[in-house]
């Protein structure tokens, strides 16, 4: 029997996108099969703020930021920690990226169409010493219009291969095998579900309305990672990041389920580095949630005192925005999992922005008459929502009665002592006094405001919290929000799927989350933030260029 395409993905998110259109353009003909319908087409990436991980960039030298190629191979590998024999070839697509996002990155992004804001982040800071964890400069540059930015090109490419009918599109398609001839890779076979029209982002039916059979000389899977999947994430979790929280929120749709993962290791993939994840430790939840336990995470500046369930300081480097793992790891040996930030209005006003398309219209909607509107016109929109109807928000003029609300938050347990936050907080005020001082944090903060960016945008000026000038008070409960696989199904450079053996399994291919975004796990432990959109690209990209190559 005739193929079907040449290839088949799986998964119509931003790599599976990328891939698509990498086989279009050498005239390989794909069919493009996903478990949602059709209005959640790009999967993942639609909501995300679309960040960029960038080296060198034209945004960094306007910014007077000094980056280098040699820089951001040490900042990844400081923070990769790669030290397993089965991160050869993780650290080989580690150090592939960088060389991607210090050379044509950019200009291959831009030429697609894809334009960046102007004002760079600085995402994932570190705080330990110069070859640890983190950016050594900002490097997180957010997409014009966000995460639909992101997916625009790519989608508007594949649409138009699907006029000239090199890609199909197999909408409620859910792939339960993997088929195989002579130990080769040659198809799918699943179930076709009946049709949703739920809105994008919600649940939709798993009704099964007949089954499907599909084949191709490669197989693409984009089918991304376990976020969605609470089991997944709690069997998963590492032992170094401490007891799996008894209560998570999730910054991914339901649909983001793990499923293809085993799919995909029963046909003969190997999975690596199941234990490397990253889940966010400042997550809030949605007051008008899309999908099951919905949650947003706050992208905060660093100004805001990081208290524990019990009201006691986080110690140093676990500022807000400095090291993501390494504050998940201490909230989880405290035996809660929850934590605080106390700000003042001036605080939120200033530094508080939400990730995800939808939390951030201006940059969404390409509009810089919001985004001037942003800068000038106090607590942004979105912010001022979830200050308003969040469940996790407390806004009081006086300590005793933020204290109070606190407790009354989380049972009414007084977990919280007024007379401890008290004396954390007077203590770091009396650090203003003169312009040096032992608190690190304001010494971090003191440090962002010498970089433009931050200044103009991300930090407040150092202020005094308990002056009722700069008030009210906020306090603001912060709770595990999941997100990202890091490990996941090991692949060459060419997104080749290995086996046990270390061989690539015949015409199959793996890219995005799925991989680990490349070689299961280019990030090692941690990430350096902006660069899960862009390992989706760079993944998408060489499993596209490489499939193509060998369809002849």
């Amino acid at each position: 029997m005739a193929d079907d395409a040449d290839a088949i993905i799986v998964g119509a998110g931003l790599a599976g996108l990328v891939a698509a259109a990498e086989l279009a353009e050498a005239g390989k003909k794909t069919i493009i099969v996903d478990q949602e319908p059709e209005q959640s087409l790009g999967g993942q990436a639609f909501w995300s703020l679309g960040g960029i991980f960038l080296v060198d960039s034209p945004e960094q030298r306007r910014m007077r930021i000094r980056d280098s190629h040699d820089l951001a191979l040490e900042d990844w590998l400081g923070t990769a920690a790669f030290d397993r024999a089965e991160d050869f070839w993780p650290r080989r697509w580690a150090e592939a990226y960088v060389g991607f996002a210090a050379g044509e990155k950019r200009s291959w992004l831009t030429q697609r169409g894809m334009k960046f804001f102007p004002i760079v982040a600085w995402a994932e800071r570190g705080g330990g010493n110069a070859v640890g964890h983190g950016n050594s400069v900002p490097r997180f540059h957010v997409t014009w219009g966000t995460g639909p930015g992101v997916l625009e090109p790519f989608v508007q490419r594949v649409r138009e291969a699907e006029k000239s009918g090199l890609v199909s599109f197999g909408f409620r398609h859910r792939v339960n095998e993997l088929t195989r001839t002579g130990g080769v890779v040659d198809g799918v076979r699943g179930d076709m579900l009946a049709p949703s029209d739920v809105e994008r982002g919600r649940r939709s039916s798993r009704d099964i309305a007949g089954d499907f059979e599909l084949k191709a000389q490669a197989v693409i899977v984009a089918s991304g990672g376990i976020g969605g999947n609470p089991e997944l994430v709690r069997k998963n979790w590492p032992q170094r990041l401490g007891t799996p929280p008894r209560r998570m929120i999730s910054g991914v749709p339901d649909h983001v389920d793990g499923r293809m993962l085993a799919i995909t290791e029963q046909a003969g993939g190997s999975i690596i580095n199941r234990d490397r994840m990253w889940h966010y430790v400042e997550g809030i939840r949605n007051w008008a949630p899309l999908w099951t336990d919905h949650a947003i995470r706050i992208l905060p500046g660093p100004s805001s005192p990081w208290l524990d369930a019990r009201g006691k300081r986080l110690p140093p480097p676990l500022y807000p925005g400095f090291d993501t793992l390494g504050t998940l790891s201490h909230i989880m040996s405290t035996g809660f999992d929850y934590s605080w930030f106390i700000l003042t209005k001036k605080i939120i006003r200033k530094e508080f922005a939400l990730s995800g398309s939808e939390q951030n219209p201006d940059l969404t909607g390409k509009s810089w008459g919001q985004v001037l509107g942003r800068a000038t016109s106090g607590i942004p929109g979105p912010v001022k929502a979830f200050m308003d109807k969040g469940e996790d928000f407390i806004v009081e003029p006086d300590l005793p009665a933020l204290v109070a609300r606190m407790n009354a938050l989380v049972g009414g347990e007084p977990l919280v002592e007024l007379t401890q936050v008290e004396r954390e907080i007077r203590a770091r005020d009396r650090q203003l006094d003169n312009p040096f001082c032992k608190d690190m944090q304001i010494t971090a903060l003191r440090g962002a405001r010498a970089y433009l960016g931050d200044r103009l945008i991300r930090t407040a000026r150092p202020h005094k919290m308990l002056d009722p000038a700069n008030g009210p008070l906020i306090a603001v409960r912060l709770n595990i929000l999941t997100r990202k696989t890091l490990g996941d199904l090991q692949t060459d450079l060419d997104s080749r799927v290995l086996g046990t053996d270390g061989q690539p399994v015949g015409g199959l291919y793996t890219v995005g989350e799925a991989a680990g975004f490349g070689g299961g796990g280019m990030h090692g432990y941690a990430a350096l933030e902006g660069t899960f959109l862009g390992g989706c690209i760079f993944s998408g990209r060489s499993a596209g260029r490489a499939a193509a190559r060998a369809l002849g």
